[in-house]
């Protein structure tokens, strides 16, 4: 029967969010019905002391760099660099290569530190007209924009800066370039597996006689029509400038603070030790963005000033509802993780022997489950994190190791129809679950399979 109340929770989290409702309103009604019907006595308690408890951790740990993504990200489309990155691509490409070209500012943008949605925003309507241009079916669109932003730049290559591979650094103690040669290869094998899918798919539909087809729900304004890009060398700048203070600030912080800072200040009471080697990944990230939003100010005021205000309340409110969102789930997590219903789980995953399968299997089964990756592994380390790490340290497995494995999982199952970034692409793109997810799905299928691969070639090779 517990079981039973943790599958009716999860099953009404993945119902409202699919159908369009808030998480940040379900997730805890969700969290407390598996208590009401658990421990009825128990509901203002662990509302109190367990779900709000972690949700202000995770955002007291991670807001600064959701907010400072979200600013980069919008400072990125105001200036216009994200256009300049698309044209730039296709002239250096060839036209008849748009949907690599596509897939490559996707990946080059996400690396470089926007959110995924603001990459949706800033590419479909140049993708959209590139592929009416060409005459490829426009359901095409959401899954080539997914491949360049939902998978190999989210959490295999080293050092990128997104939040799914910024959160493995505080449960096991490493840096967002953790096992560099594991998440290259996952990263290439993705890459490559993805666009010969995509253009087999192109093919496909060419000999079919299918093209763009009529569409009339978010057409974007002709590629034409739209104003004068930045020069692509411009538009690059600032991504590099945070790939590379990322690296450099990964290096610099530890060495600059040691492993404890003590915060002990005239106006305190007492003094405050922070343990810096859980918090490097999360700091050099945030500096990094920091000098990313700075070289976008110098580099294109006059473009950035006319919308700033209006830019950055925007990339303010989405950073807000993005971490809610996600602390929500973590939340909810927490709770579900605590009853007694979750004990069956845990033990049916802990009978997975391989601590990497392991890992890789109940990170990307809860992504899978809360329809969000961050979400997802956030739940299944809050819960299991020293599991997995005596289970690593007794097979004798570098905790790098294990990073890249939880970080590549939550990035395979996460993307099924109820999740968010996949709602908003479709909405985007005026298209339906019915009409694009089909391709959406086969790259879903194609991270989960990615990351057994990287732990095969690990086992073979010892090589991270």
């Amino acid at each position: 029967m517990s079981f039973l109340i943790v599958l009716l929770a999860l099953g009404l989290l993945i119902f409202v969010a699919y159908r369009g409702h808030s998480v940040i309103l379900f997730a805890p009604l969700a969290a407390l019905l598996a208590v009401l019907l658990t421990e009825p006595a128990m509901v203002a308690p662990v509302y109190a002391g367990v779900f709000m408890d972690k949700v202000a951790q995770f955002i007291k740990v991670y807001f600064p760099a959701f907010i400072l993504g979200a600013l980069f990200g919008k400072l990125i489309e105001i200036s216009g660099y994200a256009k300049a990155a698309v044209r730039a691509s296709v002239s250096l490409l060839g036209r008849q290569r748009a949907m690599l070209s596509i897939v490559l500012v996707c990946a080059l943008l996400t690396y470089g530190g926007v959110s995924l949605f603001v990459v949706v925003f800033a590419v479909y309507p140049l993708a959209a007209e590139l592929f009416r241009q060409l005459d490829i079916p426009k359901r095409l669109i959401p899954g080539t924009i997914a491949l360049g932003a939902f998978s190999f730049t989210m959490d295999s290559l080293p050092g990128t800066p997104q939040i799914q591979n910024i959160i493995p650094t505080t449960f096991f103690g490493t840096t967002t370039w953790a096992a560099p040669w594991m998440g290259l290869i996952g990263g290439v094998f993705i890459f490559a597996v993805g666009m010969s899918y995509l253009e087999w798919r192109r093919r496909s539909a060419a000999a079919a006689g299918e093209g763009y087809g009529n569409h009339v729900l978010n057409e974007p304004t002709p590629l034409a029509e739209v104003g004068a890009a930045p020069q692509a060398w411009l538009a690059v700048a600032p991504l590099l400038v945070v790939v590379v203070m990322n690296k450099l600030f990964t290096g610099w912080i530890p060495m600059f603070y040691g492993k404890t800072a003590t915060v002990e200040l005239p106006g305190m009471a007492h003094a405050v030790s922070v343990d810096v080697g859980p918090m490097v990944g999360v700091w050099a990230v945030e500096a990094a963005l920091l000098a990313g939003i700075a070289t976008v100010l110098v580099c294109a005021w006059r473009r950035v000033a006319l919308a700033f205000t209006e830019g950055s309340k925007a990339a303010v409110g989405g950073s807000l509802l993005a971490v809610m969102n996600t602390a929500s789930e973590y939340g909810f997590g927490a709770v579900i993780a605590a009853l007694p219903g979750f004990i069956a789980v845990h033990e049916a995953l802990r009978n997975i022997p391989n601590p990497l399968v392991n890992t890789a299997v109940t990170v990307t089964a809860l992504a899978g489950i809360t329809g969000s990756a961050s979400g997802g592994m956030s739940i299944a380390l809050a819960a299991m994190a020293d599991q997995f790490i005596q289970a690593a340290h007794a097979a004798n497995i570098p905790l790098e190791v294990l990073h890249r494995v939880a970080a590549m999982a939550s990035g395979g199952m996460d993307t099924l129809p109820h999740n968010g970034a996949v709602i908003t692409l479709l909405a985007v793109s005026g298209l339906t679950h019915r009409q694009a997810y089909r391709d959406i799905f086969a790259i879903t299928c194609l991270k989960t399979l990615a990351v057994f691969v990287v732990i095969g070639v690990y086992l073979l090779t010892g090589i991270y």
